[in-house]
């Protein structure tokens, strides 16, 4: 059985609170008077009081233990929230999405619960923290109201869910795939491989698009053109065909074409098609469509044109000279 960084993380902490309880146990016991002195100064250091929180003073053996006990404590609460994931959750009906915020909502829940606890058993007196809150709302006031304003944003996104892990989804001009929503920020890997760091906030102030949010099925649009002397029911048909053989657009909803208008130099059209395994990749997979779609019309005699123009004059003074240039070019005459 692996044991994974957390639990090892734990036995050597309680390891090491064991040593130095055994330790500070031997001194008193079997060697006071050759540490007497040293533990006097040493007691002295550690349980000097620096201020006082209530009833409470605040030492630097407090500190420690609330250092110790904080640590604990979110080591509590990844363990918590690593064995719903992949333990518990992995065995329900549930997607990778609900199963990752319902493991982040119980870690959260635990770290809270296990503050309020701790809290209680140092005996300090709830009532008293509404002073704390009073200054941490000044603080929001004078600077820390991004940091609230994600983390409220990230509670928002773990339990109303507009956006869920592995969803696709395009915000401000990024591009990808979420891979990991946290009590700030919200990771989103785009196709590079590049992991880009979005607020929280963003992802509820701003508007997002998700095109995975109902499943995997999404549609895109290849826009393409061929010219006048074209018959477009052939068109259609080639343009069809091409589609249907690509092994990555659906059957069923089935590719369409639609006759956009008539262009400037040709007759345009857009080829929409379906697809589920290429949601990450919408531009290789119109390239793919384009190469079959140009060898269908070369196979079939189908031009793609060129821009063209048509030039009136409407008024000439005079004749036009017309100057043919040649081919070859000739040296100057002396």
């Amino acid at each position: 059985m692996k044991i994974s960084t957390g639990t090892k993380a734990l036995f050597l902490l309680a390891l090491a609170i064991a040593i130095v309880v055994g330790v500070e146990s031997l001194m008193v016991n079997y060697m006071p008077s050759l540490f007497g002195s040293i533990r006097a100064d040493i007691r002295y250091a550690l349980y000097r009081p620096y201020f006082d929180i209530g009833d409470i003073p605040v030492t630097p053996i407090f500190l420690v233990k609330t250092f110790l006990f904080l640590l604990v404590l979110g080591l509590a609460s990844s363990a918590v929230r690593r064995v719903l994931q992949k333990r518990l959750l992995v065995r329900t009906s549930l997607d990778e999405g609900q199963q990752y915020a319902l493991g982040r909502i119980a870690s959260y829940a635990v770290y809270l619960l296990g503050l309020l606890v701790g809290l209680q058993w140092v005996g300090l007196n709830l009532n008293n923290l509404v002073l704390l809150g009073s200054a941490v709302g000044i603080g929001v006031g004078f600077g820390l109201q991004n940091i609230a304003n994600n983390f409220i944003s990230g509670l928002i996104l773990l339990t109303e869910r507009p956006v869920r892990v592995g969803d696709r989804v395009e915000v401000g001009g990024t591009n990808g795939d979420v891979v990991h929503i946290g009590a700030r920020s919200t990771w989103v890997r785009t196709n590079d491989n590049v992991v880009i760091i979005i607020p929280n906030s963003e992802f509820i102030n701003n508007r997002v698009t998700n095109w995975t949010a109902n499943d995997r099925q999404v549609r895109f649009t290849v826009p393409l053109g061929v010219s006048y002397g074209s018959d477009p029911e052939r068109v259609r048909d080639i343009v069809i065909e091409a589609a249907v053989r690509h092994p990555d657009v659906l059957d069923n909803p089935p590719p369409e074409i639609i006759f956009t208008g008539f262009g400037e130099s040709s007759l345009d059209f857009e080829l929409r098609v379906w697809t589920t395994t290429r949601v990450q990749t919408p531009r290789p997979l119109a390239s793919e469509l384009y190469f079959a779609i140009f060898a269908a019309f070369r196979e079939h005699g189908i031009e793609i044109p060129f821009p063209q123009r048509d030039l009136h004059l409407k008024t000439v003074s005079g004749r036009i000279p017309v100057v043919l240039e040649e081919q070859e070019l000739r040296p100057p005459r002396p």
